[in-house]
């Protein structure tokens, strides 16, 4: 071997030596008097849920035609994707956060009006204190229904008679929770409900957020006390929207809230108990919405109950009724019933049946899984649906 290949061959050794050190270099940052030169524990975390479901509904519009499809927004839950992190910082402080996106499987989109993260979105800390939290995330009427609602977001649920109820999120907001001794507090506050589906006037989808021009515009919060114990619990929550800033538009999810002087507010009281190996949980949500013009006023009430009939098979039931106050004929009432089948922890099979009694005035769909099957004004309906659901 001559001289050059050798010092040809020395050098490419430093070359590869160095860089090896310093990516080692890069990705562990030095010690300092502050930080310890071991890295404290951190995580990332990839999880996730698709659901997929056939569904059969019966009249269906005006021609009370038939329908079947897959639902794009739910079967028993929502299919998601997200990441979870936490870095312990030390003296039980923690950083935390959660980027989530919804899916509608049977198209392979995004949810939440094609957000990339549109479920959750949100960074913070966390203590013995609790959490606090910035970002896109669930309003505390979400959370105080988690235990009490044992259907849950599904197909057909309460999301049918209000589709905020699963929804509950606002863009640009803190929060905070925190549990001592079975007693939960929480408060949120968003800047601007939704900043992505904002439209031009006078058409409009949702709420442009942030004004500049008017502090109120836009406008979310919400607040929340819970108690959980081994066998019962109750909740009370409360969540207000303010209106846009916008004279003549309309908002698709808050109806004419066309001011910020406008307000859609829900006032959530809830319980549940456990008794016998089954849940029984039951609650009612007051909506007072200066958006509708016709029916402002209405009153949602459930009771449910779940009960596993064997180690692998659980039968739930839902009664719900809105009543809209000081108002006739646009009232609806529903049944549920779902059975599932566990094939293993991550797995399930199930089966779900919903029907739907509309008032004369009334035309609300017993299913909440996609647009388009709404019935004729006081007909009623039936759906079926069955599907698998796998957890990672």
């Amino acid at each position: 071997m001559n001289k050059t290949t050798r010092i040809r061959r020395l050098g490419c050794a430093a070359l590869v030596g160095t860089t090896a050190t310093f990516a080692a270099h890069a990705q562990t940052p030095p010690a300092t008097a502050a930080a310890p030169a071991s890295a404290p524990a951190s995580s990332v975390n990839l999880y996730g849920l698709i659901d997929v479901g056939v569904e059969r509904l019966n009249n269906v519009g005006a021609s009370n035609s038939g329908l079947t499809r897959m639902p794009s927004n739910t079967g028993t839950l929502p299919s998601r994707l997200g990441f979870r992190g936490t870095e312990d910082l030390g003296g039980g402080l923690k950083a935390i956060f959660t980027l989530e996106m919804g899916l509608a499987p049977d198209q392979g989109t995004l949810g939440q009006g094609g957000r990339g993260f549109g479920r959750q979105s949100f960074i913070g800390l966390q203590g013995p204190w609790g959490t606090v939290s910035a970002g896109r995330q669930y309003s505390m009427l979400f959370y105080s229904m988690l235990d009490a609602d044992v259907i849950g977001p599904a197909v057909y649920a309460a999301g049918s008679l209000d589709s905020y109820i699963p929804n509950a999120r606002a863009d640009n907001s803190l929060s905070y929770r925190g549990t001592f001794s079975g007693l939960t507090l929480g408060a949120e506050y968003s800047f601007g409900r939704d900043t992505v589906n904002a439209g031009p006037s006078p058409v409009g989808t949702n709420c442009a957020g942030e004004s500049a021009s008017d502090s109120k515009a836009c406008r979310q919060w919400s607040a929340m006390v819970k108690y959980d114990s081994p066998v019962w619990g109750a909740a009370v929550a409360y969540d207000r929207q303010n209106g846009r800033n916008t004279a003549g538009a309309t908002d698709v999810v808050f109806g004419n809230l066309n001011t910020s002087a406008k307000t859609d507010s829900r006032l959530s009281v809830n319980g549940y108990v456990k008794l016998a190996g089954a849940k029984i949980g039951a609650g009612v949500v007051r909506r007072d919405n200066d958006g509708d013009a016709t029916k402002p006023r209405s009153d949602l009430w459930f009771v449910g109950a779940s009960y596993p009939l064997t180690s692998n098979l659980t039968l739930d039931g839902q009664y719900l009724r809105i009543d809209y106050r000081s108002v006739n004929d646009f009232d609806s009432q529903m049944l549920v019933a779902r059975l599932s089948y566990a094939l293993s922890k991550r797995t399930s099979l199930y089966s779900q049946l919903g029907h739907i009694r509309n008032d004369r005035l009334a035309a609300v769909s017993v299913s909440g899984g996609a647009a388009g099957s709404n019935p004729a004004a006081g007909k009623s309906q039936t759906g079926f649906n069955i599907g698998v659901r796998h957890a990672f």
